[in-house]
C-alpha cells in the first residue's frame, strides 16, 4: 500500500456515527451514572418496539450467544449443531456453557447451514441447533424450524449478520425461539460494543436478566432506576455481562437512523450484483436485498489459487478486503468438532472474498471496486 494516503483507502466495514451518537455519549457522561441504568431500559422498549416481541441486552453478541444457551439448560455434556463456516464466537459461545459445538455442513449456494447434513450428525446428546444467518440470508430457515421440532431441539439463531432482515414477511427476531443480535462497531447498527437476545420465553428471559448480572436475582429492575440489590440471593451461575448506559445511548440513536443505514446497504449490495452479474468466475450469494440487510458482501471467485495475492492487489489500488470465515472445525481448539468430512466447507472457503460493504460507501465506489477486482481476475 506503499504511497497510498489513507484517506484513499476503501474500507472493508466502518463504524458509522455522527453528531446525535456523540451528544447521546455526552449526555451520560454528564449524568455520571455510566453503568446499566435508564438508558439500557430505553434501549431495550425500543428493540422491543423494533421487535414486537421482548429484547434484553447484554455485553456483546457473543455473550448474547452463551446466555441464551445457559438459559436453555445447555451445558456439560450436552451438543448444539451449528455450521463451521462462521465466526469462532458462535463456537466460543458454545463451548463456554461446557457443551460441544458440533460442525455440520453448509448449503453451497447460500452458506449456511445444510440441516439435512445437521440431522447426520445427532446424537441422544444434541439439545440445540444453531442457524447462522451469514451475510445477512436465513437460508432454509423453515425447514431447519421443522428439523428442530422433529427432534426436539432448542433453535438459537446467531443472527449477528441479519438485523432488519425480514423472512415470510417478519423482522428475524421478531418470530421463533431464541434470535441473538450483536452490536458491535461495524454490525448493521452498533453501540460500541453490546448485543441482545429476543424471545418470548419468560424463564428464558428471567434466566438471561438474572445472569448478565453475575447470577443476582430480580437486580434488573434495581438497575433501571440508578439502584442496586444489597440483600440478594444467588442459585445459577452468573456473568458481568450487562451492558453499559454508554452503550444503549449510542444504541438508541442508531436505530433511530437504521431505517436510512439499511437502505445505503441494500441498494449497495444491489449494485454489486448487478456489476457482477454474468461474470464466468465472480459469483455473488443468493440474497433478496429486498429483504435482506447484509452486514457483508461475500462473492465466491472460481478457482481462486492465490487469495493472498489477490487481496494484497487490491489493497495497492486502495480497497480493503476481508475472509469471511475460516472455518472453526480448521482450529486447534475445535478440530474434533465434525466427526465426518465437511466437503463443501473445505471447498468453498478458499474460494470467498468479503468486498467493501458499509453505509458511507457509495455507488461509485462499488462500481471502482469492481473494476478493479474484474481487472485482476
Amino acid at each position: 500500500m506503499a504511497g497510498l494516503k489513507p484517506g484513499n483507502l476503501i474500507r472493508l466495514s466502518k463504524s458509522c456515527v455522527g453528531e446525535a451518537e456523540k451528544l447521546a455519549v455526552m449526555g451520560v457522561l454528564d449524568r455520571e451514572f455510566l453503568g446499566m441504568g435508564a438508558e439500557v431500559q430505553q434501549f431495550e422498549q425500543a428493540l422491543t418496539a423494533f421487535f414486537g416481541r421482548p429484547a434484553v441486552c447484554v455485553v456483546n453478541g457473543t455473550a448474547a450467544l452463551q446466555l441464551a444457551l445457559q438459559a436453555c439448560g445447555i451445558g456439560p455434556g450436552d451438543e448444539v449443531l451449528v455450521q463451521s463456516l462462521t465466526y469462532v464466537a458462535s463456537f466460543q459461545a458454545i463451548s463456554a456453557t461446557g457443551a460441544k459445538a458440533v460442525a455440520c455442513d453448509l448449503d453451497a449456494g447460500t452458506l449456511t447451514l445444510d440441516w439435512r447434513d445437521a440431522e447426520k450428525r445427532l446424537t441422544p446428546r444434541t439439545k440445540a441447533v444453531m442457524p447462522v444467518h451469514y451475510s445477512g440470508g436465513v437460508g432454509a430457515l423453515d425447514e431447519i424450524y421443522a428439523f428442530a421440532r422433529k427432534h426436539s431441539l432448542r433453535v438459537i439463531e446467531d443472527a449477528a449478520h441479519a438485523f432488519g432482515t425480514t423472512h415470510q414477511g417478519k423482522r428475524i427476531g421478531g418470530f421463533g425461539d431464541i434470535a441473538c443480535f450483536s452490536f458491535d462497531g461495524i454490525k448493521n447498527i452498533t453501540s460500541g460494543e453490546g448485543g441482545c437476545i429476543v424471545t418470548d420465553d419468560a424463564d428464558v428471559l428471567r434466566r438471561i436478566q438474572d445472569a448478565r448480572l453475575l447470577g443476582v436475582e430480580k437486580d434488573t429492575e434495581k438497575r433501571y432506576t440508578g439502584q442496586r440489590s444489597w440483600e440478594f440471593d444467588v442459585t445459577a451461575q452468573g456473568w458481568r455481562y450487562h451492558m453499559s448506559n454508554i452503550m444503549a445511548a449510542i444504541g438508541i440513536e442508531q436505530l433511530k437512523r437504521f431505517p436510512q443505514m439499511a437502505e445505503a446497504r441494500q441498494q449497495l449490495a444491489r449494485r454489486y450484483d448487478e456489476l457482477l452479474h454474468g461474470h464466468e468466475r465472480i459469483q455473488a450469494l443468493p440474497r433478496d436485498y429486498a429483504i435482506v440487510v447484509p452486514h457483508i458482501y461475500v462473492v465466491r471467485i472460481q478457482d481462486l489459487r492465490d487469495r493472498k495475492m489477490l487481496q494484497s492487489r487490491l489493497l495497492e489500488q486502495g480497497i480493503q478486503t476481508g475472509m469471511h470465515y475460516q472455518p472453526n472445525h480448521w482450529l486447534s481448539l475445535y478440530r474434533d468438532s465434525a466427526a465426518s468430512p465437511l466437503p463443501l466447507t473445505d471447498a468453498v472457503f478458499p474460494e470467498l472474498l468479503s468486498l467493501p460493504l458499509h453505509p458511507d460507501l457509495d455507488k461509485i465506489g462499488v462500481e471502482h471496486i469492481c473494476a478493479r477486482l474484474k481487472e485482476l481476475i
